[in-house]
């Protein structure tokens, strides 16, 4: 089975590039889903003893704890040490879920790949990218957000050319879902034909 790594900075298109893998009958790990999942019970008590006031009755209460590490690069790697091994022990149970179904390929949706090595785990990487002008427009509409918080984001992350840079396959976002949902089976059939 190949291991397909989708990444792409916030706002990118990332979640509508999955969503046509999955329409096409391809699984799909998703990591932030893995991560809300994990907030809700399992990583819980981990991350309250690490960030105290930020999960209580047993559930990570997201906004707490994205005030808590967010600008603190040394509080986001004590969070990462946390969460980043879960993650990875439900990517291993999804990855050998689709393999025991028989899946030629699957695709782990994860924002940091890059930044968090996870490309080494993969066979082909694809990125999700739009113009900066998208990506902003996109994410300031988001309930909560600030053009001061999404600089703080993309400070954490790989900047959107690096990541082009090192892709094996780009997905472009900026026009028609139609036009996206093209070149997401133009993808398709090369890693198909490459297998």
């Amino acid at each position: 089975m190949r291991i397909i790594g989708l990444t792409g900075s916030i706002g990118m298109g990332k979640t509508t590039v999955a969503g046509f893998f999955r329409a096409a009958g391809i699984p799909v790990h998703d990591a932030d889903a893995a991560v809300h999942r994990l907030y809700n019970g399992p990583a819980a008590a981990a991350v309250e003893a690490a960030f105290p006031g930020t999960a209580p009755g047993g559930v990570v209460d997201r906004d707490r704890l994205g005030e808590t590490v967010l600008g603190d690069r040394d509080a986001l790697k004590r969070l990462e040490a946390i969460v980043h091994p879960l993650v990875r022990q439900d990517e291993r149970a999804f990855l050998k879920a689709a393999a025991g179904a028989g899946a030629a390929m699957a695709v782990l949706e994860i924002p940091l790949l890059f930044e968090t090595g996870g490309d080494k785990r993969c066979d082909a990487v694809i990125v999700a990218t739009a113009r900066p002008e998208t990506q902003r427009q996109r994410v300031l509409k988001r309930p909560g957000m600030s053009a001061d918080r999404l600089d703080a984001l993309l400070a954490n992350q790989m900047p959107d050319a690096e990541k082009r840079r090192r892709a094996h396959f780009l997905i472009i976002t900026d026009y028609d879902l139609a036009f996206a949902k093209r070149q997401v089976m133009a993808v398709i059939r090369a890693l198909a034909a490459s297998a």
